[in-house]
């Protein structure tokens, strides 16, 4: 049985490097939109302070927005954590629903606002 290759073998085995004029190879490297964060802690330690901040602004936003502006990395889970997230900071008191937007592909998401303790400085963090 063949084994599945990683994400990352992925993409090593179909990128095209082209070597520089004296003929070496330069290492891979992977942007920081494309890098996957492997434990859901340390992913959320690093996305939490900007989603704060977008709550603290008083601008209504969809989360793919933020974390396409923002260059965010993905998290471990791709399919369920950017809604745990969201899930999360609305329990904490840092954001509400405020309508629906569109993604790229003309799917319904939420779209979301900070409360008024988000933008006072109030909220649970």
């Amino acid at each position: 049985m063949t084994r599945r290759l990683t994400p990352a073998e992925r993409l090593a085995a179909t990128d095209i490097v082209q070597p520089a004029l004296d003929g070496t190879i330069p290492a891979a490297s992977v942007s920081k939109a494309r890098r996957r964060v492997e434990d859901y802690e340390t992913w959320i330690n690093e996305v939490r302070p900007v989603f704060e901040d977008a709550a603290a602004s008083g601008r209504s936003f969809l989360c793919w927005q933020i974390a396409r502006d923002h260059n965010l990395p993905d998290p471990p889970d791709r399919d369920h954590d950017w809604g745990r997230l969201m899930a999360r900071l609305h329990h904490d008191g840092l954001i509400r629903t405020n309508g629906f937007g569109l993604t790229r592909d003309k799917s319904g998401v939420r779209r979301w606002i900070g409360t008024r303790a988000a933008r006072e400085g109030r909220a649970a963090a």
